[in-house]
């Protein structure tokens, strides 16, 4: 059962759990940082959290990323652009701030736990997923990495950590909305300086062959290739959010409230999802730059943190709180009695599932966003 109640740190005690507590009559070892879904350096409660560990205890602190193999059938444009990142993540850590990168590819709860044993860590840190087959992976690594080892969980993700929004399953965005303002004077602050490690990682620095892991990845997943007008990366998300360019909140900004949901006015849109999703941007500082430019455009700005935080973290909660997320025993029982009640009407269009993924309808909609993908 997880805990609230972790050590002083850096980090608001309420954005951490205690997965695992270990014992204390052992010798205290490195720390290791679990990354996973917060895939960055700057910004990340995680990795703040596991060099504030190191160093209140001298000891080192390395990054570990585990590479699954297509996980939930994620294909080559999906991990291309997270690959592409997290090399340049490596070289980031690892010149700036000394902090050395281990990649490993296979699965997670024999990965993590060789790791944590192989360099005699006594505290493992991992960023939050709500996602079942990583809470399961957890749960493994809780029971196989040794007695002494601790394992703080970290949601670097939410701007209010899904467990203090709320308790339980929301109904609505208008159930969670409430809940989440009242706590944001104390959750949407800004971030301390990643401190530099006091002690250095007495290993030996991993080579990493990207070329030929991106490579291997993009052959595998094939079928959906990369795009070429997305780059992946801290900066480069920097640049989506507010670039001197063609920045979100510097120059695409007025127009989010009333074409953001108009597939044929991609313009209006932030541009933020895939480096949201990835964690190579936090939410957080979003919201922060902003706050900044409210005075420019209000209601854009308003609309854009209804969407950045209440919508995104009302997903969070409902995949947290709901075994059954992917499943229609998931949804409410209104919406599968409804589901129910008009199984048997007459509809003017049926289609296949094939018909449906090559857009062959009568939406034009649908066709031109098909289109617009193999484009």
């Amino acid at each position: 059962m997880a805990s609230l109640t972790p050590p002083s740190t850096a980090v608001q005690p309420g954005r951490i759990r205690v997965l695992k507590q270990g014992s204390l009559d052992k010798k205290r070892g490195p720390v290791v940082y679990w990354m996973f879904r917060d895939q960055r350096v700057r910004d990340n409660w995680a990795l703040i959290h596991a060099v504030d560990q190191a160093n209140k205890n001298n000891v080192p602190v390395a990054v570990a990323f585990n590479l699954f193999d297509q996980f939930l059938g994620a294909k080559a444009r999906q991990l291309g652009f997270m690959l592409r990142g997290l090399r340049l993540l490596q070289r980031n850590i690892e010149e700036t701030f000394q902090i050395l990168f281990f990649l490993f590819q296979g699965e997670a709860e024999d990965n993590i736990p060789n790791f944590v044993r192989e360099c005699g860590a006594s505290l493992l840190v991992t960023d939050f997923s709500p996602l079942r087959e990583i809470r399961r992976c957890k749960d493994k690594i809780c029971n196989r990495v040794s007695d002494s080892v601790t394992i703080h969980e970290v949601d670097a993700h939410n701007v209010v950590p899904v467990w203090v929004a709320s308790e339980k399953l929301e109904y609505s965005a208008k159930t969670l909305r409430g809940k989440i303002n009242k706590l944001l004077p104390e959750y949407l602050i800004d971030y301390p300086m990643l401190e530099q490690p006091i002690e250095k990682w007495t290993g030996t620095r991993q080579s990493i062959d990207w070329d030929s892991i991106i490579a291997a990845v993009l052959r595998k997943g094939a079928e959906v290739p990369e795009i070429g007008w997305c780059e992946s990366g801290e900066d480069a998300a920097m640049e989506v959010l507010k670039g001197s360019k063609d920045g979100f909140l510097t120059k695409r900004l007025k127009n989010y409230p009333t074409d953001r949901n108009n597939p044929l006015k991609p313009r209006a849109l932030s541009g933020l999802s895939p480096y949201l999703h990835f964690g190579q941007i936090s939410a957080q500082r979003c919201a922060l730059e902003a706050r900044k430019a409210r005075k420019l455009c209000p209601e854009a700005i308003d609309t854009f943190l209804e969407e950045l935080i209440v919508r995104r973290e009302l997903a969070d909660n409902f995949c947290f709180y709901q075994p059954n997320y992917d499943s229609l025993k998931g949804a409410w029982e209104w919406a599968r009695k409804s589901l129910k009640d008009h199984a048997s009407d007459k509809r003017e269009h049926i289609y296949t599932k094939e018909q449906f993924e090559k857009a062959q309808t009568a939406d034009p909609v649908s066709i031109y966003l098909w289109m617009f993908i193999l484009d």
